[in-house]
């Protein structure tokens, strides 16, 4: 990159309610592919989440922080209430990421491809397959698996399932 040059950044959106080993391993196929990545997690008033969006913010810095450096990225963390177009355009990105698991999820991510093409033919939007050995891992799992004891460190990073095993045992 030349100094007259903008970076390339991409933004992922999540609600990331845990973080999981497959969104980190979205993020570190992203990180090969541009000079910044943008963490943006999805606050939506209607919803109760596990964590709260600064809870969601710190885990991702955590856990995410040596992924970016190994692929020699920056990387920021935000949140966004309205559109990930908006969100994007905010934080200059040109390319949205999109974790796919399997075809069901193509199905729905394909169709809000083409509506924000439509919103924002500027911005492309990237599909990166999950890897074989999380495509199984859905953030919901993780929750029930950690609301009901179990061991969710196969599916999280350490860091994560230390914050589950917490927040579950003063339930």
């Amino acid at each position: 990159m030349t100094q007259t040059s903008r970076p390339r950044t991409a933004l992922y959106t999540g609600s990331f309610d845990p973080v999981t080993n497959g969104h980190l391993d979205v993020i570190a196929q992203g990180a090969r592919l541009v000079d910044r990545i943008v963490l943006a997690i999805g606050v939506h008033p209607g919803k109760s989440p596990l964590f709260s969006p600064d809870e969601k913010a710190e885990m991702l810095r955590e856990v995410c922080a040596p992924v970016a450096a190994r692929e020699g990225v920056e990387l920021a963390v935000t949140t966004f209430g309205d559109l990930a177009v908006d969100a994007a355009r905010r934080e200059g990105a040109s390319v949205v990421l999109r974790g796919l698991r399997d075809g069901s999820d193509l199905d729905y991510e394909m169709q809000m491809a083409g509506m924000n093409a439509a919103m924002a033919p500027e911005i492309q939007t990237v599909f990166l397959p999950a890897s074989p050995s999380v495509r199984h891992i859905t953030a919901t799992l993780v929750r029930q698996i950690a609301a009901m004891g179990g061991d969710v460190t196969p599916f999280a990073p350490v860091a994560v399932a230390t914050r589950l095993r917490a927040k579950f045992a003063g339930r």
